[in-house]
């Protein structure tokens, strides 16, 4: 068998990345319905541990994972979590379209950050780019039909 070209493969991972945050949508929102947010992150823990655990011992094992940072580490881990938590609570809170449509806010507010804590300059198409996402959250969120939902501003916070 030929080798897969790098475009098609990146595509093809594109595709399974997709696929796999849809179906963690569909079971986050299904789960959420029996068990509250931290029940949920624990399963999605332990099943995700155990979903890794054959790749992490072919790939060097737990010491390879060592890190010489470990506090940066664990409040990496923190925000992490902290920002799963608030995705899935605003999964039961908004309907998933919207969600998805404003956790693409990512990219923006690490356009931001990376102002403020890396001292990255802000070009003109960058400010452009970070104005008209802003906009378009707008137009999603539609805050002049009525009231914002605070499961808009808690998806903000994970994003």
């Amino acid at each position: 068998m030929a080798p897969v070209p790098s475009i098609t493969k990146a595509a093809l991972w594109m595709a399974l990345s997709i696929a796999s945050f849809l179906a963690m949508s569909v079971a986050g929102r299904t789960a959420t319905a029996a068990l509250n947010v931290f029940q949920v992150l624990e399963l999605r823990s332990v099943i995700g541990f155990f979903i890794l655990l054959p790749l992490v011992m072919t790939g060097g094992g737990f010491k390879a994972m060592r890190t010489g940072r470990p506090l940066a580490h664990v409040a990496r881990n923190v925000v992490h979590y902290a920002g799963q938590a608030a995705w899935l609570y605003a999964l039961t809170l908004i309907p998933l379209a919207v969600l998805i449509s404003i956790e693409f806010t990512t990219p923006i507010w690490t356009a931001i950050l990376a102002v403020s804590f890396l001292g990255e300059r802000l070009s003109r198409p960058r400010l452009t780019a970070i104005v008209l996402g802003l906009i378009g959250v707008v137009i999603i969120v539609r805050p002049g039909v009525g009231s914002i939902d605070p499961g808009h501003l808690v998806v903000l916070g994970a994003a």
